[in-house]
């Protein structure tokens, strides 16, 4: 049976939010006053088709519907579900409340507020037991962060329901216990903020340096272990308690502008590291390493097949090593230790990937040949028609490897290789791959002669590497 959320507000947030459901198979109807709000949701939809399904190895369900109605009583009827995200004006959003409790009673309702206590918005409410903060980050249909807060008056039966709801939709709902402003993950954004302006403000920093800092460090160790466990590592093998006693005094110096910090008492000190004990203790430092290592690799190669912020900085990097092969016979094709997030759930390469080398390899011999990129850019390629790959023994991330490439056919159009990818240590065969492709015109899309020079130095190639 599909289930219907209603979405009281369509802007960015609220477009999210809606983007978010139909494309798990929710039915969304959607109030806003906005004469635009059709368009700028049809174009937040557009955004997430595009991305979403990219997160999954499998398909998203069949997507709801998506509708606009003209009263907020009309779109909350018969919802499951209702989301709020209008301005942020406590009046407003207890308006809003009165009309949909009015329409729909007993529906759990969900506040996009950053700024309002769950106690704040219940004010005045026909049902207060049915309202809470579920405080998302933009883009709603990527990122799967929620900050569920409820108060006192807030019904734990809604509060589980409403966790049930937003697992079911691919996010992830973090239950704050204890309702404060700007909940938990504003206030440290808070202090970011206000820091990274004083430093902007007296000089120190531009913005695009402060933004490198972040995107470049300690950003990307967030993004995989947060804040306690990267300094837990950081303690080195006595953890938490030794970091705790060897930088905690810095906290009193002045380097900041935020210097109202707890005192660090032994009884904070010993909560501080029970409670990372209970977190990380049963993995050891190196243990906690190596996660962060495997985390950090795929999530820069991640950056750096989309060339953007630390992933350019390896682009750029890795350009200057790379070299052209030698004629050989064999050509040294491709040089690589193999990543972490090339293994499967057996700890071995993937089939796939091995597909991904031998064309990486062939790239390199087409650039042997002078089918370069300012080739391929110029209309001219060669495409594989035909690869048939053998799996001869496995490969684990951290292998260093070599592809060795032999053209074993070339005339005309016609070019063919043979690719043996070797373990480096010890030069055991570990896959090998029978590629056979056609020059290309990328205009047409149909196979054609390549020009004079490129087919003589396929031919040059295939009389080599036959003498062997």
């Amino acid at each position: 049976m599909t289930r219907t959320a209603a979405i009281i507000g369509g802007g960015v947030i609220g477009g999210g939010w809606a983007a978010r459901f139909v494309l798990n198979g929710w039915n969304v109807r959607v109030f806003d006053p906005d004469p635009e709000a059709e368009r700028k949701i049809g174009e937040v939809m557009g955004n997430a088709r595009a991305a979403l399904p990219m997160l999954y190895d499998f398909a998203l369900p069949e997507e709801g519907t998506l509708s606009f109605h003209g009263t907020i009583a009309e779109a909350v009827t018969g919802a499951d579900w209702v989301q709020e995200s209008v301005t942020e004006r406590l009046e407003l959003k207890h308006k809003v409340f009165a009309e949909i409790q009015a329409a729909n009673p007993g529906v759990p309702i969900g506040s996009s507020t950053s700024g309002f206590k769950p106690s704040e918005l219940q004010q005045g409410a026909a049902d207060a037991s049915r309202i809470m903060v579920t405080h998302p980050f933009n883009p709603v249909y990527l990122l799967p962060l929620i900050e569920v807060v409820p108060s006192e008056a807030t019904d734990p039966g809604a509060v589980e329901a409403a966790k049930d709801i937003l697992t079911s939709v691919g996010l992830y709902p973090l239950h704050v216990r204890k309702e404060i402003d700007a909940h938990i993950a504003d206030r440290f954004l808070e202090a970011v903020w206000r820091e990274a302006l004083w430093l902007v403000k007296d000089g120190v920093a531009t913005t695009q340096e402060i933004d490198d800092a972040i995107r470049f460090g300690f950003g990307i160790r967030w993004a995989q272990m947060g804040l306690f466990e990267t300094y837990r590592v950081a303690g080195g093998e006595a953890g938490m308690r030794h970091f705790i006693a060897q930088f905690g005094p810095c906290l009193s110096w002045p380097w900041t502008k935020l210097m109202d910090v707890p005192e660090l008492t032994d009884e904070l000190i010993d909560m501080i590291a029970d409670q990372s004990d209970a977190q990380s203790g049963h993995l050891s430092i190196r243990e906690l390493e190596r996660k962060r290592d495997g985390n950090l690799i795929a999530m820069m190669r991640a950056l750096k097949q989309q060339g953007n912020a630390a992933g350019r900085l390896i682009k750029t990097h890795e350009a200057t090593l790379r070299h052209m092969p030698d004629d050989g016979p064999p050509m040294i094709s491709a040089r690589r230790v193999i990543p972490v997030d090339w293994t499967d759930n057996n700890g071995h390469m993937n089939e796939g990937r091995y597909g991904q080398l031998f064309s990486d390899a062939s790239e390199a011999v087409m650039a042997a040949v002078g089918a370069d990129d300012d080739y391929i850019a110029g209309g001219l390629s060669y495409f594989t028609v035909e690869n048939t790959i053998k799996f001869i023994e496995e490969t684990h991330a951290g292998e260093r490897i070599e592809v060795h490439s032999r053209v074993t056919l070339g005339e005309g159009k016609k070019l063919r290789c043979f690719h043996e990818m070797k373990r480096a240590s010890d030069g055991a065969l570990l896959a090998t791959s029978d590629q056979f492709m056609l020059h290309v015109n990328l205009v047409t899309r149909r196979s054609c002669e390549p020009p004079e020079h490129v087919a003589a130095r396929v031919t040059q190639l295939a009389a080599l590497h036959k003498e062997t």
